[in-house]
């Protein structure tokens, strides 16, 4: 047990960016599990939230949804997860997701 006074135990060692792009395929996954029928009457749209990576360590994710080309056709999916102090370290993962399902 911890104590003030004492250093904590160490912490195991965590491969930071495997952890952000563990974090984006998940997030990825979810972002697309509605699919383009769905996602299709909301896009463009985009959000950022607070949450957690799979080693437990608090982190931003960003996703949003974006038009390829013209409007009614396919969806970019776009995931960034990342530290708020350092964006340009983190992971981004698209997915294409057509109209005609392909």
């Amino acid at each position: 047990m911890w104590t003030v006074g004492r250093l904590p135990p160490e912490m195991p060692q965590v491969d930071r960016q495997a952890d952000l792009r563990e974090a984006a395929e998940e997030e990825l996954e979810r972002a697309c599990d509605l699919g383009w029928r769905e996602l299709v009457k909301v896009t463009p749209w985009g959000d950022t939230y607070e949450g957690f990576t799979p080693a437990g360590r608090s982190a931003q994710f960003e996703r949003n949804y974006l038009w390829v080309e013209e409007p009614g056709f396919d969806i970019c999916v776009e995931v960034t997860v990342f530290q708020p102090e350092a964006y340009e370290q983190g992971v981004k993962l698209t997915r294409i997701l057509t109209r005609s399902g392909r």
